[in-house]
């Protein structure tokens, strides 16, 4: 295993910024979490609950903020957001895999592509016809590119990626094992007592700077493209159906389904198992949480929820007993409404 690099406090300071306080020549070599920390990692503090720990850590350095930089004696990095801190330290210790340049024997390359010579292509690859691999882009074992399909520079794709023909991918993409780029769209139509399968002639078109998690899965557009702007990260296991359109810096995690041609703003937030009905508009800036089902457009930026706290079993019998006749006790309630406003008009009118 190779040896990792030491980085003291200080070239970490001048590199990412903050300020140190105590030993700024502590060397780090990795980072961890405050209880598995050992000699020569840095950790952090990014949250109170975890303040407690402070005292049993073992590790070399924290990031900490300015809040908490006197809850501890170890050397600091204090800095404003400790969790973006570790975040740009983490992948600064922790880069990217780099695989030498190079076509294996195996891979298959068909008639026309075009794969740029600082390109690692690895064992039993297939690339189509026309298709077109970008500077410094890395596809491991088994990916499958398309005929005509377009992939930007820096591109990381690991073992048994598929993107199918047509799709643009922009730079940077990192696609992880089993995700499936541009497999037809759900479109149907009734023939009579039959499905007619509709031909799915869109694209997939991808920005730069997206993640895709493993096993996650983006349909071609039936006709428009389908559309993941740049910086878009999405989990796992994830389906994005037909000519959807998600906005840039948007973050969706595992489980989420999103139906056809829903258009999903910047910056948005969307929880694990959430569910999107088809032909929406969500804004930008809207955080969905974890297992809501959202059925209309939203058209305000904000926090939306529609779960329902769980409860012993024997409770939520009976609660859903009642949901079952929530209609019946909300016309019991218009009627007994309209009697109480008769009621009072009669008082008033002195009839009572």
């Amino acid at each position: 295993m190779k040896k990792r690099k030491n980085y003291s406090l200080h070239d970490l300071a001048a590199r990412f910024g903050g300020h140190v306080l105590g030993n700024g020549d502590t060397l780090i070599n990795q980072i961890a979490t405050l209880g598995n920390a050992q000699s020569g990692h840095l950790t952090f503090l990014a949250s109170s609950k975890y303040r407690t720990q402070l005292a049993s850590t073992q590790a070399s350095a924290i990031i900490i903020s300015s809040a908490d930089a006197e809850l501890t004696s170890l050397p600091r990095l204090v800095c404003d957001h400790p969790y973006l801190y570790f975040a740009k330290v983490s992948a600064f210790l922790n880069p990217s895999l780099s695989l030498s340049p190079g076509i294996h024997a195996s891979a298959v390359i068909g008639k026309g592509a075009h794969i740029d010579e600082t390109a690692h292509i690895g064992p039993h690859v297939v690339i189509g016809a026309g298709a077109r691999i970008g500077k410094g882009s890395t596809l491991m074992a088994g990916c499958s590119i398309g005929e005509g399909t377009v992939i930007g520079d820096n591109a990381l794709l690991y073992p048994h990626v598929v993107v199918y023909h047509n799709c643009i991918i922009g730079q940077r993409l990192i696609a992880h094992s089993g995700a499936v780029i541009g497999a037809d769209g759900f479109g149907l139509a009734m023939d009579g007592d039959h499905w007619l399968k509709i031909p799915q002639i869109g694209r997939v078109r991808i920005g730069d700077d997206v993640e895709i998690g493993a096993n996650t899965t983006i349909d071609r557009g039936a006709l428009d493209d389908t559309v993941i702007e740049e910086g878009v990260k999405l989990d796992n296991q994830i389906q994005v159906a037909h000519n959807v359109h998600i906005g840039a810096h948007t973050a969706i995690a595992g489980c989420v389904g999103i139906a056809g041609s829903t258009t999903i703003g910047r910056c948005c937030k969307i929880g694990g198992s959430a569910g999107i009905l088809g032909h929406l508009n969500i804004a930008d800036h809207v955080e969905i949480s974890s297992f809501t089902l959202i059925a209309k457009s939203i058209s305000q930026p904000g926090s939306y929820t529609g779960t329902f706290p769980s409860s012993s079993h024997d409770e939520w019998r009976k609660n859903a007993v009642h949901l079952r006749h929530l209609d019946a006790l909300a016309e019991k309630i218009k009627n007994l409404q309209q009697e109480h406003e008769i009621f009072k008009k009669e008082v008033l009118q002195g009839k009572k």
